[in-house]
């Protein structure tokens, strides 16, 4: 077999290729921000935990304010695509007034607020919208081999993004960075720029046509038990994530560097969950891999706050965590996202897509300040314990599911709404394929 039959098909295609690298940049680029901007609250400003739930407050927020009225907003656009360009550049521009009010010593805790609020305001933009540019650029047979694709790029990202956000940071200061972040935002707005592929035509205006999405989504047994658990490891892990980087640089006392090279050696496993998670699919089916990906993403948290002792034992039960973790979301992603590409009609893509983030990621803020108050009140490891149990027991939500019972993708629905007919079973199907929900990294 030659180099190039061993490039994946879709690769071999220009226009999801130009895709496929602005995505892959742009996710570097935001494990850098992920580092880069609580190290800058922490280290520049001195930011204690109640500052950094706020912060974190502010970047997660516009997922619950706006993800349903733009998801509804995006259904009836034509050219989703300049949208999300438009938002690239923005958000490159947003982030590039860090360094610069840093330069000019004026940075404060308000304008690390205001800027990661609205970056998230464009962020959940772009994202209602890719969700619609991704099912016009690939077909849906090859919907579990795409989304492996762009789950190894966040892999990609989690492995090499957090040791160059370390070094950066220690180099150039934790502001400085963020230029890096700012360039990869353009980066994707070029290659976006690059692509013509036919989108869905936009979705006539009818009575109920911002309520369509939230309705299908409730209406349909087995999104109602993903939304409960994938919610409730978006409020636990976010309460998590709210204090993982002071935990570590503070009880820990692990440096920049150090904490760089431990997320980019768990993303290993990362990339080794986006390699084997198609195979996984297969072999056990979409519910068992749904299941498996909730238990393999939380269970191994709870070394986290387990971590003590001498320096080396500290650092290798973090990499562990970080490693079996990143197996287990990757596992989770692609299960996820490939059965909801395949289950929700083009024609409410948006909406539903919308309502789903809206539900989903409005916990994540919840999260986000229940992390810093009870690190306040109770403790940075005692809140780690309470977010990593919480995390872990997320699964029972979909175990009464006909989710966890599926061998196969559903059949790609006909209607909007899935109610008169009944819920795709366990029974087989040959042309099945699966997508992701993002609930560790950068997002979904």
């Amino acid at each position: 077999m030659t180099l190039a039959e061993r490039i994946p098909a879709l690769l071999r295609e220009r226009e999801f290729r130009r895709y496929w690298t602005g995505q892959t940049v742009s996710l570097a680029g935001d494990q850098v921000a992920l580092m880069a901007l609580p190290l800058a609250a922490v280290l520049v400003l001195g930011a204690d935990a109640a500052e950094m739930g706020w912060l974190k407050t502010a970047e997660l927020l516009p997922a619950l304010l706006f993800n349903l009225p733009f998801g509804a907003w995006a259904d009836r656009r034509a050219r989703r695509r300049h949208v999300m360009i438009a938002t690239d550049v923005v958000r490159a521009a947003l982030v590039l007034s860090l360094p610069v009010a840093y330069f000019l010593d004026v940075l404060t805790l308000g304008q690390l607020y205001a800027v990661a609020f609205t970056v998230g305001v464009s962020g959940v933009l772009f994202d209602v919208c890719n969700a619609t540019l991704f099912v016009a650029l690939v077909p849906v047979e090859r919907y579990v081999q795409a989304n492996s694709l762009v789950n190894g790029s966040r892999s990609m990202a989690w492995l090499a993004g957090p040791g160059a956000a370390g070094v950066l940071v220690q180099i150039l200061t934790a502001p400085f960075a963020l230029v890096a972040n700012a360039f990869t935002y353009l980066v994707s707005a070029a290659c976006l720029a690059r692509i013509a592929p036919a989108e869905p035509a936009p979705a006539p205006v009818e009575k109920g046509h911002f309520t369509e999405g939230m309705r299908w989504l409730v209406g349909n047994r087995s999104m109602r038990a993903l939304f409960a658990a994938a919610g409730t490891v978006q409020f636990f892990n976010f309460m998590f994530s709210t204090l993982f980087v002071l935990y570590v640089t503070t009880t820990l006392g692990l440096s920049a560097g150090v904490l760089g090279a431990v997320l980019s050696t768990g993303a290993i496993g990362g990339l080794i969950g986006a390699a084997v998670a198609s195979r996984v699919v297969r072999r056990i089916g979409v519910g068992r891999s749904t299941v498996s990906g909730f238990l393999g993403f939380g269970l191994p948290l709870l070394l986290v706050p387990l971590a003590a002792g001498p320096k080396p034992l500290v650092v290798g039960l973090l990499i562990v965590a970080e490693f079996l973790s990143c197996v287990g979301v990757m596992l989770l992603d692609i299960a996820i996202g490939s059965f909801q590409m395949a289950l929700v009609p083009d024609a409410i893509r948006g909406r539903v897509m919308g309502a789903y983030r809206t539900l989903n990621h409005g916990f994540r803020p919840l999260g986000a300040l229940a992390g810093g108050l009870l690190g306040s009140a109770l403790g940075l490891r005692p809140t780690l314990w309470i977010a990593t149990v919480g995390t872990v027991l997320a699964v029972l939500w979909v175990l009464p599911s006909p989710l966890a019972r599926m061998r196969e993708l559903p059949e790609p629905p006909t209607e909007p709404r899935p109610e008169p007919r009944p819920e795709p079973g366990s029974g087989p199907r040959s042309d099945a394929g699966p997508d992701p929900v993002a609930v560790k990294g950068a997002e979904g």
